[in-house]
Order: C-alpha cells, then structure tokens, then sequence
C-alpha cells in the first residue's frame, strides 16, 4: 500500500520520530529509547515514514541509521501555501482594524 507524507505525518508519534531525527540521523533502538511504546511499534512508524520517503536509512558498519529526508516536506508545505498567505491577509486586516480603533 502506497501511502502518502500526510498520513505519514497525521499520527503524533511518527511527527515526535521525524522531530528528533531532523537534527542528526538514529539507529531504531535510539528512537525506540525516546518512547514508551514497544520497539517493534516504533519500527511500525519508521516503516511508514520510510514508506512515504520522510526518512531514508544509511548503513553504518552493523548499524542503520534513519534520517530525515526535507525535500518531501515540500509537499506539505506547498499544500500549507494558500492556507498561510489567507491568514497573513486576515492577520493584517485585524492590525488594520485594532489601529483604526486607536
């Protein structure tokens, strides 16, 4: 099943999993240490962002080590593009109004 960065990033783990890898890449077990679930559930989410191009892996010795892929944050954020520019309008319309108001 092909699945999209929005699914991807629908759930609060995989989100919290893709926030502590965006600095520098982990192994499983190191993501797992940051969780209460099983390390077999976080593999689940590992799979599904790796599924969804987010992370990709890289092999080091005998370790794999996931990191965070931005470019298919792209997809997100052209999605967001509208959305942001209709709430700056708003935003500066509201600081238009408060100072007339003055």
């Amino acid at each position: 099943m092909r699945r999209d960065v929005f699914q991807a990033i629908a759930d609060p783990t995989r989100r919290a999993i893709l926030t502590l890898i965006a600095l520098h890449a982990m192994t499983p077990n190191a993501i797992a240490e940051h969780f209460e679930s099983s390390r077999q559930a976080v593999s689940k989410h590992i799979k599904i962002l790796a599924e969804c191009e987010l992370v990709s892996q890289k092999q080091q010795g005998r370790e794999i080590y996931y990191q965070f892929n931005p470019q298919k944050m792209k997809e997100v954020a052209d999605w967001l593009s509208p959305f942001q520019q209709l709430w700056e309008t708003r935003f500066d319309q509201l600081d238009e109004l408060l100072n007339n108001l003055k």
